[in-house]
Formats: C-alpha cells, sequence, structure tokens
C-alpha cells in the first residue's frame, strides 16, 4: 500500500528531492553565482513535473484519503507550475540587475510550489495545514528579499504577521469541525454534515473560510495584499499574483465541496458576501492608486471575487467556471506584470502609472500589447477576459444567484475605470520630456512573454485552447 501512496505523490516527491538537492548544492558549490543556473533549472522541473502530472488519469487517494489526486487537482498543479515557470525566467534578468539573485530564491519558490500543490490535493485538514504553511513560509521570506529595502522587510512582517493571524484563525476552526465531526478528514465531515450540521461545526467551517480568505485576498480580509504588493521586489509579486491565488481558490472549492458539500447553502451565502465585498472594494480602492503595483493588489482582490463568483453558485458548472477564469487570470497576469518588471527609467524601476504617459509614441508595440491585457482585464470584448467573467456570471445566474450576476456586472463597470485610465495615459496623455520618458530598451524575454500574453488575450477567443473541456472534467471529479 506505501508503494500506491508513494506513486501517488511521486510529483510532490520529485520536487521537494529536487529543493533540498538544489539546496545543498548551492550551499556547497558557488552559492549565488548558480542562481541564474538554479533558475533556469528549477523552471525546467516545473514543466517536467506539469508533463508527468498531465499524464495520469483517474482518482487516486493516497495515504487513507489524505491526499487526492484528481482532475480537479490535476489541472491546479498544471496550472500553478507553468505559471510559476514561466514568472521564474522572467524574473531572473531583474533581480540580478539589481543585485538581489540568491541562490535561495528559486529554492523557496519551489518549496513553495510543493506546498500549493499539497494544498489543491488535500483529503485532510491536518495535510491543508502542512501544506498552507509550507508555501507561506517560503513567501514571507521571499517578500522580503531585498534585505537594505525598509518597504521590502515591512512587507514580509506584514505578510507574515497577517498570514499567521489567518493560521490561528483556520486552526481554530479546524479544531471546531474536528470536535463536532470527530474526524479531520473531508470524507469524514461530509457525512457528518450529511446528517445534519451542528451549530459548532457550522462555526467551524466560517473559521476556516475566514482563514482562506486571507490566502486568497478576498476583502475584507485582505488588508495585507496592496502593502506586500507594493514592497516585495516586483517578481516576488509577480509570483505571489499568480500561483498562489490559484492554489488558494482550488484549496476554497476543496473544501467546501468535499468536506461541506452536504451544507451548500450555508457556505453559499458566505461566499457569496466575500465576492460582493471583493468586486466592489477592489474596484471602488483602486480608482485613487497611482503606484501600478498598488492598483494590481485592487485588481486582484476583484479578480478573486470573480472567481469566488463560479464558486458561490455551487455548481459542477461553477467549480468549470472558476477554473477558466483563474488560467485566464493567471494569464493576464504574467504578460501585465512582464510590462512592469520592464518599466524603467535610466535603469532603476518605476511604479507610478504617471509615467506611461504618451508611452505609445515611443514603445508603440509594448504599449498596444498592454492594451489588450487591461482591455481583457477589464473584462472587454471580445478579449479572453471578457468570456472569463461571462462564465463566472453565467455560473451564479444558473445557480440562482440573479442578484450576484447583476452586481458583478455593476462592478465590472466600475473596475474598468483605472484599467482604461492607463490606456488613456499611454495614447493621450500629457506629452513628456525626453528625460521623463521610460527605457525603450527591454529584455527580449519580457517582450517575448508580453507579447505572447497579449496574443493569447486576443487568439484565445476561437475556443479558449481547448481548456473548457479539460475544465469541465476537473469541476466534475470534484462535484459528483
Amino acid at each position: 500500500m506505501f508503494s500506491l501512496d508513494l506513486q501517488t505523490v511521486l510529483p510532490e516527491v520529485i520536487l521537494s528531492v529536487y529543493a533540498m538537492a538544489a539546496l545543498m548544492a548551492g550551499v556547497y558549490t558557488t552559492k549565488d553565482k548558480s542562481a541564474g543556473i538554479l533558475i533556469w533549472a528549477t523552471a525546467a522541473m516545473f514543466a517536467l513535473v506539469a508533463f508527468l502530472i498531465a499524464t495520469r488519469e483517474g482518482t487516486d487517494p493516497a495515504f487513507a484519503g489524505s491526499f487526492i489526486d484528481d482532475g480537479f487537482a490535476r489541472f491546479s498543479k498544471i496550472t500553478i507550475l507553468l505559471s510559476a515557470a514561466v514568472v521564474l525566467v522572467m524574473s531572473q534578468e531583474y533581480l540580478a540587475r539589481r543585485n538581489l539573485l540568491r541562490f535561495e530564491y528559486p529554492v523557496l519558490v519551489a518549496l513553495a510550489v510543493v506546498g500549493m500543490m499539497v494544498m489543491v490535493s488535500a483529503g485532510d485538514l491536518m495535510v491543508l495545514y502542512m501544506g498552507i504553511e509550507l508555501q507561506s513560509l517560503a513567501m514571507y521570506v521571499v517578500a522580503s528579499l531585498r534585505r537594505d529595502s525598509e518597504k521590502s522587510t515591512e512587507a514580509g512582517l506584514k505578510y507574515f504577521v497577517l498570514g499567521a493571524l489567518s493560521s490561528g484563525l483556520m486552526l481554530y476552526g479546524a479544531s471546531l469541525v474536528y470536535g463536532f465531526a470527530g474526524t479531520t478528514q473531508f470524507e469524514g465531515i461530509f457525512l457528518a454534515t450529511s446528517l445534519g450540521a451542528p451549530l459548532g461545526l457550522i462555526f467551524g467551517l466560517v473559521f476556516l473560510m475566514v482563514g482562506f480568505a486571507f490566502k486568497v485576498s478576498a476583502a475584507p480580509f485582505h488588508m495585507w495584499t496592496p502593502d506586500v504588493y507594493e514592497g516585495a521586489p516586483t517578481p516576488v509579486t509577480a509570483f505571489m499574483a499568480t500561483a498562489p491565488k490559484v492554489a488558494a481558490i482550488a484549496l476554497f472549492a476543496r473544501v467546501v465541496f468535499d468536506g461541506f458539500g452536504g451544507v451548500v447553502g450555508d457556505w453559499q451565502q458566505i461566499v457569496a458576501f466575500l465576492s460582493v465585498v471583493s468586486v466592489f472594494w477592489g474596484g471602488i480602492a483602486a480608482i485613487g492608486q497611482t503606484n501600478i503595483k498598488r492598483l494590481m493588489a485592487y485588481s486582484s482582490i476583484a479578480h478573486m471575487g470573480f472567481a469566488l463568483m463560479g464558486l458561490a453558485s455551487g455548481t459542477a458548472f461553477g467549480v468549470q467556471a472558476m477554473l477558466i477564469y483563474m488560467a485566464i487570470y493567471v494569464t493576464m497576469n504574467i504578460g501585465t506584470f512582464a510590462f512592469i518588471l520592464s518599466m524603467e527609467r535610466d535603469g532603476r524601476p518605476v511604479t507610478d502609472i504617471n509615467a506611461l504617459h504618451m508611452y505609445s509614441r515611443y514603445a508603440p508595440m509594448r504599449a498596444l500589447a498592454m492594451l489588450v491585457l487591461l482591455f481583457s482585464l477589464a473584462g472587454v470584448p471580445p478579449m479572453v477576459g471578457f468570456f472569463g467573467k461571462l462564465y463566472v456570471l453565467r455560473a451564479a445566474y444558473e445557480g440562482g444567484l440573479t442578484w450576484l450576476a447583476v452586481l458583478g456586472v455593476i462592478a465590472s463597470v466600475i473596475g474598468a475605470f483605472y484599467y482604461l485610465r492607463i490606456v488613456y495615459y499611454m495614447y493621450f496623455g500629457e506629452e513628456r520630456e525626453e528625460r521623463e520618458a521610460l527605457d525603450t530598451g527591454t529584455s527580449p524575454l519580457l517582450w517575448g512573454v508580453l507579447m505572447a500574453s497579449a496574443a493569447v488575450m486576443v487568439v484565445g477567443v476561437i475556443n479558449l485552447f481547448g481548456i473548457e473541456p479539460l475544465a469541465a472534467a476537473a469541476a466534475a471529479t470534484l462535484v459528483n
């Protein structure tokens, strides 16, 4: 039996062994001089593990159901691995030019990814917590990677303190669930709730969901997000905005369906509340932002609200819509952060959106690519981002939450303002003197990622690159 269990968790084992071997290799060899090689090797390992996961089929529980390898977990893991690989590769040049390229960076990212993979396959509250903490502890360190920066140190500290608070709330909720259900396994919790959930079990669920809302940056538990996004090095912010979000939202879905699928009505209203507050707060609070990293923080809060809208429907189609939305969201964010990484003046990073005035005049192709990405983020048809929002709004409507879909449309219109404002600056803003303009030279890799992401937003309208049936199959394994 142990050999079968080991085979089920083989992708996580491979990545864990690689991370520990890379750490030893870095310590006992050239240390930071090997960081560039480690980044490419780690990205290649992510791609290799993603391929290994893609070849699997069926549902395989391991360790008495504490770990589940199913279609839903595999879809989420592949999204996490591929997005982490791209972000890792495009961060190398930025970190190297600012003397921030440490050999620990790709190792910590690899360990964080292992934690995320455990999160989405968790079938037990104990395994769930282990995955969350492995991911969180690695992220706390990389958030404060720039040790000589007050903002970076502050970002790491805030992330740690508020992350510890959310972990405490989750543990309290888990203890209540265990006390009333008599088990920490989702299968046993499902059986306990299907017989009629006592009030204490619902309280436990609420505390668990509050902890998940912290991890997913859902308002009103989003308070760490803007400061950490702004203070962390930009490549770290790009990583935070992509893979961890997929892991957190997938974990959210796993717990409410696998563990509390018998009391959909009890958690549905909480998820709907988190969704509404997130889409409106993310859209309204971003309007006054001038720092593009803080703006992207509020953007992520709003987007997580839309993803939660699909989850709130409580249906298989809602989970499918959520998975499609997250795949599109990650692609848009990778391209957007590739552009942000290229925003420099005299070789120094710039984050003020006012620096983008008339950007189209001296970098027309990059401005056009960013325009496509911003339109997609805003949900403007016919970009792919529009279809992502259409899926989750339709899921809410078909799930009997018409009021939620209507509020989602209103919030989307409000949120479009701050995306379109950047487009206005780039094409119709004030004239800039040559010494105030951003540098036009950029890394070929960043340029390629930006253009590829923008192209996906246009070409993907044909059939979303076939992810619709894959997401449907993944959702069917979770909601059955």
